[in-house]
Parts: structure tokens; sequence; C-alpha cells
């Protein structure tokens, strides 16, 4: 079952359309005419159904996938638990991931899995920087950047992100930053060269999934509307989303850094990437992860190959940063 239909959740909702092993996939939102309508939209194989606060969920419902608004998603997760249905949330604001890991004892109490932080940045970031993670014999600092949003909703969590304390992890405890500069990030074109603010979105989730690590930051960089282009001229970058997750470490006795990035369209990669864990969830992709029943975040959940791997199958393809490391 996807809930949550807007730009992630609908391409969530076709990627699991069309995962072999997948029969049966519910499209669910508080009014039936908006299900009915994102159902007729995809076609082949959308059930609609009405899911309010109140609605009791459908029986035989093998995994859910929410691309719902921060404040709502916990709430959700907390029945499906309550359940035993694993659950795959794409919400990537802070309080809210922390209550969705909050559930860890119920969900091993119920035989389930919750992961959290299943987009994006957090989410495709951090399976990255532990791949990327992996290449080193010893990690010292890891730091990941993402450029984009998905839809109006995504844009009012990121505000939501520039807005909160900036924190990253500095040699065993979040550390507040009080200067919060932007830095420049670059990411392959069209989105080419941003300006990055520090947020504190996703940083313990890439401490819980890459241990080791003395520091750890975050970034986000957001298209405005207010960003001047010439007369007559779009900024090509602006519909991308990227991200960018750079490992800085030792291989024998030589420090150097390894960079994994992505760039495709926000809702497009983040949609895959909640729908491809679903299906994980659900049973339909058995060599994508394995782990006892728990909470945690994505990147401490997957293995890491098989799962880019099956992204890449899907159009969603990681690619390398080479070139000389500069310190």
């Amino acid at each position: 079952m996807v809930v949550g239909l807007g730009d992630v959740g609908v391409r969530a909702a076709r990627q699991l359309i069309d995962t072999p092993g997948i029969d049966r996939v519910i499209v669910a939102a508080r009014r039936l005419e908006h299900a009915r309508e994102v159902a007729g939209a995809l076609h082949d194989g959308a059930e609609p159904l009405k899911l309010g606060r109140d609605d009791p969920l459908p029986p035989g419902i093998d995994a859910i996938a929410s691309a719902l608004p921060s404040d709502v998603d916990a709430a959700l997760a907390r029945r499906s638990v309550a359940a035993g249905i694993p659950y795959a949330s794409s919400a990537d604001r802070d309080a809210t991931i922390r209550a969705l890991l909050a559930l860890d004892s119920d969900a091993r109490a119920n035989g389930t899995r919750l992961v959290a932080g299943c987009g994006l940045a957090p989410g495709l970031s951090d399976v990255l920087a532990r791949h990327a993670v992996g290449v080193l014999d010893a990690v010292d600092e890891l730091h990941v950047a993402r450029w984009g949003i998905a839809g109006p909703a995504s844009v009012s969590e990121a505000r939501h992100a520039e807005r909160e304390p900036a924190l990253e992890w500095r040699d065993g405890e979040m550390v507040h930053d009080k200067h919060r500069h932007a830095e420049l990030i670059w990411f392959p074109d069209p989105v080419g060269a941003r300006e990055c603010e520090l947020v504190a979105t996703g940083v313990e989730l890439l401490v819980d999934a890459t241990p080791g690590a003395g520091r750890v930051t975050a970034r986000l960089g957001i298209p405005s509307a207010r960003r001047f282009t010439p007369p007559g001229r779009k900024d090509p970058g602006a519909a991308w989303g990227a991200v960018r997750s750079e490992a800085w470490g030792w291989r024998g006795n030589v420090r150097t850094s390894v960079v994994y990035g992505v760039i495709e369209r926000t809702g497009v990669a983040a949609g895959t990437v909640l729908g491809v864990t679903a299906a994980w969830l659900a049973g339909a992709l058995p060599d994508v992860a394995v782990g006892d029943p728990g909470a945690y975040g994505l990147g401490a959940a997957v293995d890491t190959v098989p799962f880019l791997a099956e992204l890449a199958r899907r159009g969603v393809k990681a690619a390398a940063f080479d070139g000389v490391a500069v310190g």
C-alpha cells in the first residue's frame, strides 16, 4: 500500500506495480476521489482506497510505503507496527525520524521492520555514504549534500530544515554550528555548482549507518524562485535533484577520498528509492537487504551493492566522482 500521493508517492506506486512478485498495489488518500484519480493515471494494477486517521488498515497488506507529510507520518507508522506490517517512510524531518526510530522495541516485539529516511537525502545519500566508506580501510570524515525538491510538500520540509539549528557530528557528539555558512558544492551537469547550507537533517542516520567517522555533516540546497537568470533563459538545473556523498579516510597509509553521486529528477529518484525499499519489505526483492526486525535508517538496513544495482536497473544510476582529491 502507498500513502501520500504526491510526486514521490506516485512514483513509488509505479515502481511497485512494475515489480515482479507484487500482485496488488493499493493507493490510499484521505479523499477517495484523489485516490481514484491517481489509480486511474497509473492504469494497470492500482486500487484506490480512502484512508483517514481513524480508518482501519485494510487486511492482507504486506508493506506500507509512506510519502506522507512529516506531521502525520509517525501516527500511521505506529498503527502499521502495531499490526505487524513493515513500513517504509520517506519523511525527512528530524523530529519525525526520531519518532520512527523510537518504535524500534515495538517493531522487534511484533516481528516487523520499519525503515526511516527512504528518500533522496536522507535515504539514497546514506546508502552511497556507506558504500563509499566500505571502499576505505578507515574513515574519519563523511559529508553529504543534496540539491532539489520534489513538490510543494518537499519545499515545506526543506524550508523547515533550513530554519532548524544546524548540527554536525564531531568527535562523538552532536555540535551546534552557529555560523551555518553556505558552501559551494559541485554536482554533475546540469545542476553544476550550487550553494548548500549546513542542516541537521539526517545526520543521526548517517552516524548510525557509518560508525567510526569523527565528523559527519549534511548540506541542503533548494532552487529559488528568486534566483536570477537572464531574460529568456531558464536555470537548467532547477528541475533536477542531485545527491553527493563524500567519505575521507585511509587506504593503506594514504589519506584519500571517495565520492559518489546521483543526478535525476528529485521525485523520480526519491520515489524509486521508496518503491524499491517497500518491494523488499513486501518480500519481492529478497536480495536487496537482510536484517532482523526493528526500526532503522535506510543506510543501515540495506546491502549497498544489490540495492544500488536494483536502482540502476530502474534508471537511477550512481556514479563515482573522479579527479584529484583536495583536502
